[in-house]
């Protein structure tokens, strides 16, 4: 039998006990119920901030962000390309969902890689852009170009990113469906042998519960052998996956799993 849940919007819920979604309106309980108005990040990035005012994730720009309430010049609400809540300052928003016809698809552009532009509207056109539909083909490709950029927590750009965003940027660039976290990666596609793991396997491991965000660690397989990926204090490097994997398990995360899409 379907789980009612499952006929609402992707992602985070919109709710909480004095206000929800009106998608949520007999599912979940409010005091009242409130349809999203649709805006879009007009900044290169916006942070997507938590109640403790911690960046959980960013908007990137063109991107679209449901909005259920305004309060003291910031809007909370979720970003509808990967379903996180949270709160982002309303200067960096425009009304409207605007239908996108390009996306960046370089890394050092004036806009971040992913931006989503409308042709035109958001300046001439460039070498830097890639018509909507048209994607690359090697995540791990992508995620080669952002060697060296810096990790910083709750980050999803080419100008900074963590380890989950990293692989959603990739991911994305190639058209493939990119959740935010580690958890929701590892869920994608179908399980790969650990002996059998090569080029652009997904690995994951996950954290233990507890009183944090995130949800795990992510990284792509560059090889039968290495990985990169974004960690803290060394950005997005190449490793061993043998001395990560150490490493992590040491830290009392799960052994590594993998995912082939």
């Amino acid at each position: 039998m379907t789980d009612v849940l499952d006929l609402v919007p992707p992602g985070d819920r919109l709710a909480r006990p004095d206000l929800a979604e009106l998608a949520l309106e007999g599912l979940v309980r409010a005091e009242a119920y409130r349809a999203t108005q649709a805006m879009h990040c007009r900044a290169a990035v916006a942070d997507v901030l938590s109640d403790a005012e911690v960046r959980i994730d960013q908007l990137l720009h063109g991107e679209v962000f449901d909005v259920l309430e305004r309060s003291n010049g910031r809007a909370w609400g979720r970003a509808r390309r990967d379903g996180v809540v949270g709160w982002v300052v309303l200067d960096s928003l425009s009304a409207g969902a605007p239908l996108a016809t390009h996306r960046v698809a370089a890394v050092d552009a004036a806009l971040p890689l992913n931006a989503l532009v409308v042709q035109g509207a958001d300046g001439p056109d460039s070498p830097d852009l890639s018509p909507i539909g048209a994607f690359e083909t090697d995540p791990v490709a992508v995620a080669e170009r952002l060697l060296g950029r810096p990790h910083e927590p709750g980050a999803r750009s080419s100008r900074a990113t963590d380890c989950s965003g990293l692989v959603q940027q990739a991911l994305l660039a190639c058209g493939l469906p990119g959740p935010r976290r580690s958890d929701g990666q590892a869920v994608l596609g179908r399980a790969a042998a650990a002996s059998e793991r090569r080029r652009g396997d997904i690995v994951v491991w996950l954290a233990a519960k507890g009183d944090h965000d995130w949800t795990g660690h992510s990284a792509l397989m560059l090889d039968g052998e290495r990985i990169i990926h974004a960690t803290g204090g060394r950005g997005v490097v190449i490793e061993a996956f043998a001395e990560v994997e150490a490493r992590l398990i040491a830290d009392g995360f799960e052994p590594a799993r993998f995912r082939r899409l």
